[in-house]
């Protein structure tokens, strides 16, 4: 058993695998650059959409289809396509899920019709859902577990939180300045680098013996994850307790109970039952959905109270959460040097302590703008926070397992990314309809999203302890 609790032996400077070398630097460069796309293609249409309601004619109640569509297909297809890249090669489903990405952005940019757009987009989520886990799993083989991996990961998990933010920004430049086409076009040159560049410095992997594909499981967990985000959209859009999203819920529940019956038949499995049984796996993904669905439902809120409390224009605020964005990449910088002293269980607790106490603090900022400081403050506070619990949860949830089942492993860790994403905002929305005002119902919702995060780190310190 893995001692969670105990501090890593620190990296003798010449025990190899202790320093990069010149081509660990150069595949680092090329997926770190990858997932940074992904993280701004995620958010780079949020500021854009009304002008592209405008411009192609959607209708109001359409225009959230377009980021519903993409969390469809990026969350649904997840898990499938990081088993797919263990079974098939994780170079070779890299490669056609960037090529996918790029047709698929500049599709939508050229895109004429309401129908065109939504299927680029479909594309991209599908492509993210591919290249998401099929370049983490690079990664975390690439650099083996230790000091290198930690580092890797934390400048993964900075430049991630810098593309949500960038994309927000970006998207707001480019449809200002140009068209809102470029939102989607910005991405098809820098695909193209990426792949001039990766079949040269990454190495394929897959196995010598290719296992048979667990059809049964790949069809209930992949309907099963489509029915929950659809659940959950539906959720934030018409209520808890409303038909269209209670359907979807149960629909979910269903086909993920049957994908564990067929899971505990199957003799090739999609996820084998001892992977669900460690609990590594179990409460570091769980830690991890709570750092993802609070973090990104407390920018919802604050967005709230900057805009219908305090006054601010879109532009303003959007560009307030730049203190979030550096908060987070400073988070991402210092968390493998935290690791390498301490431990991943001690990086889930200190930082969802440090983003909980940072959350409460926004309790304090009222209907003055005189509190503005505060806000700043605590959400580049509880941005370090949250990246440190990020960085522990994606090693303590890809640790111990070899490097045959890093797909599926970085998988379920992208699943529950896209997940937590897609959850956050719905659950802190019924939250803040509960209270009279909408003061009064940011502030209840604030309380609950930092009770979460507390209960995230205190679960780790019980849970993951060594025995």
């Amino acid at each position: 058993m893995v001692a969670l609790d105990a501090p890593p032996a620190p990296a003798a400077p010449g025990r190899p695998g202790a320093r990069m070398d010149g081509r660990a630097r150069l595949v680092l460069v090329v997926l770190l650059v990858s997932q940074f796309m992904l993280a701004v293609d995620f958010s780079i249409l949020n500021v854009a959409l009304p002008v592209i309601g405008e411009g192609l004619g959607f209708s109001l109640g359409g225009l959230q289809w377009i980021a519903t569509a993409f969390a469809l297909a990026a969350a649904g297809f997840t898990l499938l396509f990081g088993r797919l890249a263990d079974l098939l090669g994780r170079r070779r489903v890299f490669l056609t899920g960037m090529a996918v990405l790029g047709a698929a952005s500049l599709a939508g940019g050229l895109a004429t019709t309401p129908e065109l757009l939504m299927a680029a987009r479909v594309a991209q989520g599908l492509a993210t859902a591919a290249v998401t886990p099929a370049g983490l799993s690079l990664l975390t083989s690439a650099f083996p577990e230790g000091p290198l991996r930690d580092k890797a990961l934390g400048l993964n998990g900075a430049l991630m939180s810098a593309g949500f933010t960038t994309g927000a920004v970006l998207g707001g430049v480019l449809t200002d300045l140009l068209s809102w086409r470029w939102a989607f076009l910005v991405n098809v040159p820098v695909a193209l680098a990426v792949l001039l560049v990766a079949p040269a410095v990454l190495e394929e992997s897959r196995p010598a013996v290719r296992p048979r594909l667990d059809v049964p499981g790949a069809v209930t967990v992949t309907g099963g994850l489509l029915a929950l985000v659809l659940g959950l959209t539906a959720a934030g859009e018409h209520g808890w307790t409303a038909p269209a999203a209670l359907v979807p819920l149960a629909a979910a529940a269903a086909l993920l109970t049957a994908f564990l019956l067929v899971e505990r038949r199957s003799a090739a499995p999609l996820v084998p039952l001892r992977i669900l049984r460690r609990r590594t796996v179990v409460w570091g993904n769980l830690a991890g959905l709570a750092a993802f669905a609070t973090e990104t439902s407390l920018v919802f809120l604050m967005t709230l109270h900057l805009q219908d409390v305090f006054g601010f224009s879109p532009l303003a605020a959007g560009l307030s959460f730049g203190v979030l964005g550096a908060g987070t990449v400073l988070g991402g910088l210092l968390a493998p040097r935290f690791l390498g002293r301490f431990s991943p269980r001690t990086a889930l607790v200190a930082g969802g302590a440090l983003q909980a106490a940072a959350t409460l603090a926004l309790l304090g900022i009222g209907d003055e703008r005189s509190t503005y400081g505060l806000l700043l403050a605590a959400t580049f506070a509880g941005g370090i926070g949250n990246m440190l619990a990020i960085v522990g949860f994606m090693v303590t949830a890809t640790s111990g397992l070899p490097d045959g089942e890093q797909g599926m492993a970085t998988g379920i860790a992208t699943m529950t990314q896209q997940v937590g994403i897609t959850l956050g905002t719905p659950v802190m929305s019924a939250v803040v309809v509960t209270a009279a005002t909408l003061p009064g119902g940011i502030a209840r919702a604030v309380a609950v999203n930092a009770a979460l995060v507390l209960a995230a780190a205190l679960a780790s310190a019980l849970f993951l302890r060594r025995r």
